[in-house]
């Protein structure tokens, strides 16, 4: 069996986004499924707008998203010899020939075509003329002016072209620069590609190439042309619908594993499973299962998802993905027991890294401030006894075990009536400063004794003094 060979070329002319992503991650996950090889090259021929701070900006995103190569990246401005080789090739061959009419005669050409309700094209002026090589002169490639061409696709199925509505298209410019859909061929031959998944934006370029091909006696890859990426009001993804960079999730707080089990959900499928890791992917992703209707970018179910992947890894496994979250807020953390316990407690609620390290504060800092709601709310003078007598059984408490805790609360409730939510919630309010937490038992072992009582005092003084401000006692 021929061992699969897939490819990602991105152009660096702009930050990787979401649909040159999963394109890459479809191309990725076939190649590791298959046990073959996934090559990386950097289309840069289009060298105005080329730039090394998008090659690094892709390099990076990939590297984040753990879609590693294994062979590359080559860069097309590296290749010139390369095509200039097989230009001539073409031309040896009868394949190819040199033009040198004008701009304006191409215009003129194309109004002619259009005024006859043609589709606007070269005429061919200057295909039999065997011209040679000048200044001025293009080369094109002599597209045969009969028959079909068709694009076996795996995803979309046959495709159908008619040679006579294409026409004699520039592989070479005059400035000797060669032109997309000719190097796109001589890299996928050079570099034995037999796989392509590309975006569906791809398919009319696909004849021309399958044509280039033909001419230069190559067997044709399989071809699989992804729909795009939309956007909820199925527009095409745009930056108002999240088409960012795809660091820019990784900046907002999305594990990578995470990122990659929803961009793959954009449309393919394995039944009706939604969860996957990295090894489930690539153990069952098959190019036959990518659908034909386009993926629409839903950043809710994004979101769903990296919260699913949060809670299902270890503690331990989020403490390094978390350290710049933590450190932009001015705390260093390090894996450990205490980070563990942390980490565990917050999973159940966290969305984002970035949401658990906002949720995480009271934890690490000393200082806590009260959301000016909940004081207002839960900090009243009618909670003075219960947190005293609250204070008083933890500090006389050696146990900080959940049931002792249990115990030292129900004590409370016996002595004030009270049940436990109206001793639970403002005791949450002192100890985090908010109304919303984990569990209160978890949240007063994890911080400790010392801390916790800490906090009952300034909680008691900051209602006596708001007490005294308002003249009630």
């Amino acid at each position: 069996m021929q061992k699969i060979i897939t490819r990602f070329p991105p152009s660096p002319t702009g930050y990787l986004h979401v649909g040159g992503a999963r394109t890459a991650l479809f191309n990725w996950l076939y190649a590791r499924h298959s046990q073959g090889e996934f090559i990386l090259r950097i289309e840069d021929t289009d060298i105005k707008r080329s730039t090394q701070a998008s090659v690094d900006a892709i390099f990076e995103a990939l590297e984040w998203l753990k879609i590693d190569w294994d062979a590359g990246p080559f860069f097309q401005s590296q290749r010139f010899d390369i095509y200039r080789e097989y230009i001539q090739k073409l031309i040896d061959s009868g394949n190819a020939y040199h033009c040198t009419c004008t701009p304006e005669e191409i215009e003129a050409m194309r109004q002619k075509a259009m005024a006859r309700g043609d589709k606007p094209r070269y005429d061919g002026t200057c295909r039999e003329k065997g011209l040679g090589k000048t200044p001025d002169a293009v080369v094109r490639f002599k597209v045969p002016q009969r028959g079909t061409t068709v694009v076996e696709d795996v995803i979309k199925g046959n495709i159908a072209f008619q040679n006579d509505e294409l026409d004699d298209f520039v592989i070479c410019r005059s400035d000797e620069t060669p032109t997309y859909n000719f190097v796109v061929v001589v890299d996928d031959i050079t570099m034995n590609i037999n796989t392509i998944i590309r975006g569906d934006d791809h398919v009319m370029n696909t004849p021309k190439q399958i044509l280039l091909y033909h001419a230069l006696g190559s067997p044709l890859p399989t071809f699989g042309h992804v729909p795009m990426v939309l956007g909820k009001d199925k527009a095409r993804l745009s930056k108002r619908h999240g088409a960012m960079s795809v660091t820019a999730y990784r900046d907002m707080g999305y594990l990578p594993d995470a990122f990659i089990n929803y961009l793959v959900r954009l449309g393919w499928s394995h039944g009706d499973q939604e969860f996957f890791t990295r090894d489930e992917l690539i153990r069952v992703f098959d190019i036959k299962n990518i659908g034909r209707s386009a993926g629409v970018f839903d950043i809710e179910k994004l979101q769903a998802i990296n919260a699913d992947h949060i809670q299902a890894a270890g503690p331990g496994d989020l403490v390094e993905p978390l350290k710049p979250f933590m450190k932009e807020l001015g705390i260093e953390i390090e894996a450990g027991d205490y980070v563990d316990r942390v980490i565990k407690t917050l999973k159940p609620r966290s969305k984002t890294l970035a949401g658990m390290a906002d949720a995480s504060l009271f934890y690490f800092k000393n200082d806590i401030v009260y959301e000016e709601k909940a004081a207002r709310k839960f900090l009243k003078p009618a909670v003075l006894e219960p947190l005293r007598l609250l204070a008083e059984g933890l500090a006389s408490s050696a146990d900080f075990s959940e049931k002792a805790l249990e115990d030292v609360f129900k004590s409370v409730m016996d002595s004030t009536g009270l049940k436990l939510g109206k001793i639970a919630q403002p005791v949450r309010v002192a100890l985090t400063g908010k109304t919303a937490s984990p569990g209160i038992f978890e949240i007063i072992a994890i911080i400790g004794k010392d801390r916790v009582l800490q906090r009952l005092d300034k909680a008691v003084a900051f209602i006596e003094g708001k007490a005294e401000s308002t003249g009630r006692g």
